[in-house]
C-alpha cells in the first residue's frame, strides 16, 4: 500500500508539470483581449507576446537533454518550477510590450523543459504496467491545463483582470516545486552516474519489494552497460545518412504537420476570432471554455483507441475531420453573411469539429509515435531534436497568424489550413509506418532495413502469425 501511495504521488506531481505546460500556453488566449486595453499592441507585437513563450520553449527543450543528464531529472524539474514562477510573476506585472514578451520567453523556457523532462522522469520511475499509456496521459494533462486556463479567463473576464489570469499560474508551479523535493531521483539516472546502491534504495521504496527491485536494477544495469559500449554521438550528418534519413524525415514531417494544420490558431486566438464575428469578450471566453472542455474530453477516447485501431487510422480520420472543419470555417467567413446567429452557430460548429478531430488524433498520436520511430541508441537525442523543431513550427504559426489575419482575413487563412490538413492525410497514407502492436526492436529493425513502408496499409514488420493478421 505504501508503495502504491508513493507511486500515486509521483503521478500527481508529474501531472502538475503537464498542467503547468497547458495552463501557460492556453491562458494567453483570453488574457490577450484585455492586455490590449492596457498595453498598445500591433498585430506583430501581439504575435510576439504569444510566440515569445514558444521561442523560450525551443531553448528549454534544446537544453533539457544535456542538463537532465548532468543535473538529474528531479533537480531539473525543480529548476523548471523556479523558472515558471519567475516568468509568471514578471509577466503578470509587466507594464510594457517588451517586458511582457521577455517574461513570456522566460515562461517558455520552463515549458520547454517540462515538455521533455517530465515525461522522461515519469517513464523512468513508473512501473512497467503503467508505462504504456504515459505519453497519451501527458497529452491529456496538457489539455486539462488548457481547460483550467480557459475557465480562469472566463471567471476573471468581467473585471478584465489579465494580470491575475497570468499570475495564478504561480500556484501549481509552487506546489510542483515543493512536491518534487519529496520525490526520488530517477533510478536510471542514478545507475548512469555509478550510484547503483542509491538506485536500489529508490526502486525498493517505489516497488515495495526488495527482490523485484533487485531484478529491475539488474536489468537497468545490463541495459546501461550495453548502451554505453555501443553508444555513438548523434550528429546531423548521421541523421541525414542513407540509413537514418527516411526515419528522420518521417519524424520531422510528423511534427511539421501537427503544427501547420492550424491547431495553434485555435488554441491561442479563438477568442480573437470570435470577437471578430460579433461575440462580446465574455461570450468569446465562455465559448473558449467549451473549446477547452471538448479538447480535454476528446483526448480520452484517443488514449483507448490508439492501441486498438492503430496510429494511422486515427491520424487519417483526424486529418479529414480537420479539413472538413477548415473548409466550413472558410466558407462561412468568405460568405459575407454578416453578424448573426447563423454565422455564430456555423463558426462554433466548425471550431468544435476541428478541435474534436485534432484531440482524438494528431494531439496525442505525435507524442506516442516519435519515440517509436528512432533507434534506441539515438532515441532521446533524436526525439529532443524533433521536439525543438515542434516548438519552432509552433512559434512560426503563432507569430505570423495575427498579421495574416489582419492582412487577408480569417477565410483565406482557413483555406490554407484546409490544404495543409489534406497534405497531412496524404503524408499519413503514403509515408507514415504503422507501429501498433510492434515492439520497439521490431520497428527499429524494419525501418532501418527497408525504410518506412510507402503502401497505404504498410506495416513495419511482416505479419508473424494468424492472430497478428486478425488483429
Amino acid at each position: 500500500m505504501a508503495a502504491s501511495v508513493k507511486n500515486a504521488l509521483i503521478w500527481v506531481f508529474g501531472a502538475l508539470g503537464g498542467i503547468l505546460w497547458g495552463y501557460d500556453t492556453g491562458v494567453i488566449s483570453g488574457a490577450m483581449l484585455f492586455i490590449k486595453r492596457d498595453i498598445a499592441l500591433t498585430p506583430l507585437l501581439e504575435g510576439l507576446v504569444v510566440s515569445g513563450l514558444l521561442v523560450g520553449a525551443m531553448l528549454g527543450a534544446g537544453l533539457s537533454g544535456r542538463l537532465s543528464d548532468s543535473w538529474g531529472r528531479r533537480r531539473l524539474i525543480l529548476a523548471a518550477s523556479g523558472v515558471f514562477i519567475l516568468g509568471t510573476l514578471g509577466a503578470a506585472w509587466a507594464t510594457g510590450a517588451a517586458a511582457l514578451i521577455a517574461f513570456r520567453f522566460v515562461i517558455g523556457v520552463g515549458v520547454g523543459i517540462a515538455s521533455v523532462v517530465v515525461p522522461l522522469y515519469l517513464t523512468e520511475l513508473a512501473p512497467k504496467h503503467l508505462r504504456g499509456g504515459l505519453t497519451s496521459l501527458m497529452q491529456l494533462l496538457v489539455t486539462v491545463g488548457i481547460f483550467v486556463a480557459y475557465v480562469t479567463d472566463y471567471l476573471l473576464a468581467g473585471s478584465g483582470a489579465w494580470r491575475w489570469m497570468i499570475g495564478l499560474g504561480v500556484v501549481p508551479a509552487a506546489v510542483l516545486a515543493l512536491g518534487i523535493i519529496t520525490q526520488p531521483e530517477s533510478p536510471r539516472w542514478l545507475v548512469g552516474k555509478g550510484r547503483g546502491e542509491e538506485a536500489r534504495t529508490v526502486l525498493t521504496r517505489l516497488r515495495g519489494d526488495a527482490a523485484a527491485a533487485g531484478e529491475e536494477l539488474a536489468e537497468i544495469e545490463r541495459t546501461e552497460r550495453a548502451e554505453r559500449e555501443a553508444s555513438e554521438p548523434l550528429t546531423l550528418r548521421r541523421l541525414l545518412s542513407p540509413r537514418l534519413r527516411p526515419v528522420f524525415t518521417v519524424g520531422m514531417l510528423l511534427v511539421l504537420f501537427q503544427n501547420f494544420v492550424g491547431i495553434n490558431t485555435i488554441i491561442y486566438y479563438a477568442p480573437t476570432l470570435l470577437t471578430d464575428i460579433g461575440f462580446g469578450s465574455a461570450g468569446a471566453i465562455l465559448a473558449n471554455v467549451g473549446i477547452g472542455l471538448l479538447n480535454m474530453v476528446m483526448t480520452l477516447p484517443a488514449m483507448r483507441l490508439i492501441d486498438r485501431r492503430g496510429r494511422k487510422p486515427l491520424l487519417r480520420t483526424g486529418a479529414l475531420g480537420m479539413c472538413a472543419a477548415m473548409v466550413l470555417l472558410a466558407a462561412v467567413n468568405l460568405s459575407g453573411l454578416g453578424y448573426g446567429a447563423l454565422l455564430s452557430t456555423l463558426t462554433l460548429l466548425g471550431i468544435g469539429l476541428y478541435i474534436a478531430s485534432f484531440a482524438i488524433s494528431w494531439g496525442p498520436v505525435q507524442w506516442v509515435m516519435l519515440p517509436e520511430l528512432f533507434p534506441m541508441r539515438i532515441r532521446a537525442a533524436a526525439v529532443g531534436l524533433c521536439v525543438l523543431f515542434n516548438w519552432l513550427f509552433n512559434m512560426i504559426v503563432a507569430l505570423v497568424f495575427p498579421s495574416l489575419l489582419h492582412a487577408w482575413g480569417a477565410g483565406v487563412n482557413f483555406l490554407f489550413f484546409a490544404a495543409t490538413t489534406l497534405l497531412a492525410f496524404v503524408f499519413v497514407q503514403r509515408l507514415l509506418p504503422e507501429t501498433k502492436g510492434r515492439s520497439l526492436e521490431e520497428i527499429e529493425a524494419e525501418l532501418l532495413r527497408d525504410g518506412p513502408d510507402p503502401r497505404p496499409g504498410g506495416r513495419t514488420a511482416p505479419v508473424s502469425s494468424e492472430a497478428d493478421a486478425v488483429h
